[in-house]
């Protein structure tokens, strides 16, 4: 049986499945396309003889772990839309030359840290969703991302 035609028998017991993880109608919908759409990009990591249920459902639980952090992350670390309304419009002189300072500092570094510390750092994505975007190992990732916080700080460090 082909891949695709397995994956669709399995798909109303997936629903359920995200169903019961995710509680809101939309977000469980959300989940089983986003959990379809990557096992079909990463069905070369699927095993054929083993079953296709039980690694869409940990794959699917997986995705719904990261997404809970993802949210849970951002709810920590960002301020509500609201807050955004009035940047830029009444900061002080002082709030633009240090913003200033900090954007020519993430210009010196290289591609590859400038990535990193964009994503993980100002972006707010864990080091595992990072490393997925830049379809890197999660540890070449962190080493670049603990040399681009270590550059820039010497950089906005030797500016102060």
């Amino acid at each position: 049986m082909r891949f695709e035609d397995e994956l669709l028998g399995h798909l109303p017991r997936l629903r359920r499945f995200a169903h019961a993880l995710a509680r809101s109608a939309a977000d469980a919908d959300d989940l089983l396309q986003a959990s379809v759409e990557r096992a079909l990009m990463k069905r070369d990591r699927w095993e054929p003889g083993t079953r296709l249920d039980s690694w869409m459902y940990r794959l699917m639980r997986n995705l719904w772990i990261d997404t809970v952090r993802a949210e849970t992350r951002r709810g920590e670390t960002f301020l509500p839309p609201e807050a955004g309304e009035a940047v830029g419009t009444a900061g002080s002189q002082e709030m633009a030359v240090e913003l200033g300072k900090v954007a020519q500092a993430m210009h010196t570094l290289p591609p590859e840290q400038r990535e990193a510390v964009a994503l993980v750092v100002i972006e707010g994505f864990a080091y595992k969703e990072a490393a997925e975007i830049l379809d890197i190992p999660i540890g070449t990732l962190t080493s670049r991302l603990v040399r681009g916080r270590e550059a820039l700080m010497m950089r906005l460090g030797e500016a102060a």
